[in-house]
């Protein structure tokens, strides 16, 4: 339990901080609040313009937008209302759409064929959301906890074939399961993806 209480608080103070973060960038401070939060979010925002506008070159310019409408738009930040990453995720949903309608589409074309047929629209975009935040998640992860849960989850295989894949025994295949999967449930609650 102290570890998930430990998580909690890194992931209040992570969110206090990215807030008095955009309330310096709202008085004016292009430099250090724009470099933090970009260290923050242009990966996320690169990865989810991969995948909403399925183009590199796309993807750039909608990190580059949302952090123009960031910058613009952090006067009316009110973080009680919502936290910094709502914020700037929105205003990325909504710089993807523009992105798209100026490639001759409608962001809604993006999601005619979902992976999951009952998801659409901004269900879509939400599943594509949760998509990134569990994949940060898995690369937070050590890379022996992260390569077990991939071959058994996504892959599909079973404890016995991941060992014999990695040449360990089948207990350490079993241990690092464990731990990998304590592990992701303290990563995926520092998301708020668990309560």
């Amino acid at each position: 339990m102290r570890i998930e209480e430990a998580a909690g608080r890194d992931t209040r103070r992570r969110q206090d901080d990215e807030a008095r973060l955009v309330a310096r960038l709202a008085e004016g401070d292009r430099g250090e609040a724009v470099a933090a939060l970009y260290d923050a979010y242009g990966r996320p925002l690169y990865r989810l313009g991969l995948l909403l506008l399925g183009d590199s070159g796309l993807a750039e310019d909608l990190v580059q937008e949302t952090f123009v409408r960031l910058w613009r738009s952090a006067g009316r930040y009110d973080p009680d209302r919502a936290s910094v990453r709502t914020f700037v995720f929105t205003l990325a949903r909504r710089a993807a759409a523009d992105l798209w309608r100026r490639r001759g589409g409608t962001l809604s074309a993006a999601f005619d064929e979902p992976e999951q047929p009952d998801v659409a629209g901004g269900e879509a975009f939400e599943h594509l959301l949760l998509r990134l935040d569990v994949r940060e998640a898995l690369d937070a992860l050590s890379p022996s906890h992260r390569e077990v849960l991939e071959l058994q989850y996504e892959y599909d295989l079973t404890q016995k074939q991941v060992a014999e894949r990695l040449g360990v025994p089948l207990g350490t295949v079993k241990s690092r399961t464990v731990y990998a999967l304590r592990a992701l449930r303290v990563e995926l609650r520092e998301r708020r993806l668990l309560g």
